[in-house]
This record gives C-alpha cells, sequence and structure tokens, in this order.
C-alpha cells in the first residue's frame, strides 16, 4: 500500500538532494516520477529542483491553485509523486496527496521545512504532520555543533529577524539552521 511521506528539516540539511536521489532511483528502474516544487521559490530560477550541492533538475510548479489529482490523472502509470519546498502545500492539497496514496496507490514523498522564522508551523507543514503515514527528520546542525531544528531569518548584519510575512524566500544569506537553545539565545 503506498504511503504519503514527510521528510522534513532545518535548511540545508540535504532535502532538495535525497529528493533528485529517489527521482534518480526510480527512473533508473523504469518508473515514472512527478517532480513538483513551489513556484513562489524562484532563487534558482523558476521550475527548478537545485540541491545546494549542485544537481539541478527542472520539475513542474506548485502554487494554491494547483490540482495534484488532476495532475495524477493526467499522468497514467506514473510511479511516484515527490514535492520539493512541501511547506508551501495548502492542507488540502495535502488532503489530495493523502488520498492519492490511500485511494490511488501512488505514494507522495514531500520533503520541506517544518516551522517558519518564528518557529510556527507552515500550514501545508501542519497537515504533513496530521496525515503522514511516515516522517523522516532529516539533520544538519547549527554553527555550535548541536542539531539544527530551527530556520532563524537575519538581517544584512545577521541579527535575528523576529517579525515580518511568514514567506520570504531567501538562502544563506538570509537565514541560518540554528538548534533550540542558539534560537532562543539570539
Amino acid at each position: 500500500m503506498a504511503k504519503l511521506f514527510f521528510r522534513y528539516a532545518a535548511m540545508n540539511a540535504g532535502k532538495s538532494t535525497a529528493l533528485l536521489q529517489v527521482a534518480h532511483n526510480y527512473e533508473e528502474r523504469g518508473h515514472r516520477v512527478l517532480i513538483y516544487t513551489a513556484r513562489v521559490d524562484d532563487r534558482f530560477g523558476e521550475g527548478f529542483v537545485t540541491s545546494r550541492l549542485g544537481p539541478q533538475r527542472q520539475a513542474a510548479t506548485f502554487d494554491d491553485t494547483t490540482d495534484f489529482r488532476a495532475e495524477a490523472a493526467r499522468s497514467p502509470g506514473v510511479a511516484c509523486i515527490l514535492v520539493d519546498e512541501a511547506q508551501f502545500m495548502t492542507p488540502a492539497q495535502v488532503q489530495t496527496l493523502h488520498e492519492l496514496a490511500h485511494l490511488q496507490n501512488i505514494p507522495a514523498i514531500c520533503y520541506g521545512l517544518r516551522t517558519d522564522f518564528r518557529g510556527e508551523l507552515f500550514p501545508g507543514s501542519a497537515t504533513l504532520l496530521a496525515l503522514a503515514d511516515e516522517m523522516d527528520e532529516m539533520k544538519t546542525i547549527c554553527d555550535c555543533g548541536r542539531k539544527a531544528t530551527m530556520n532563524m531569518r537575519v538581517d544584512a548584519q545577521n541579527r535575528k529577524v523576529t517579525e515580518g510575512a511568514q514567506v520570504e524566500i531567501g538562502g544563506n544569506s538570509r537565514y541560518r539552521s540554528v538548534c533550540g537553545r542558539c534560537f532562543r539565545s539570539s
């Protein structure tokens, strides 16, 4: 039976790299995959899953209007749905992926952040935490050497930012992966 998976971590843990590896593994064995990334995340160009290590692959994009059920129906024989930046999905989209896994036997593997720069759940992540059949925390480390579990937004002077919109796309110059202690003491 297929499942809905949520693989989450702080930034820089290798989520996109892992997604690219899973896609390669399926395709090397002759299976078709559907790969999605959030339209809002255009740091490396729209429609690309890009690892900070360098590998990159074109992907379909999703936004609030994307209907994963219709997308799957247009792709008969798809073996797996892979979603990068899954925190940006709507709760309804997560519900749809759960239904596709359980009613159409199409596994969905979602990679994303659990929380934002304030330590609050993204709506997509909250629903993934509620519905995922399997969850895996991917690990990365804080500058202090502890396991990083938080995403800290920083300004141009590398000071912690505590207010602002939940979604602000940025990389290493805008965010740091930190442990709970460094998140609270900064």
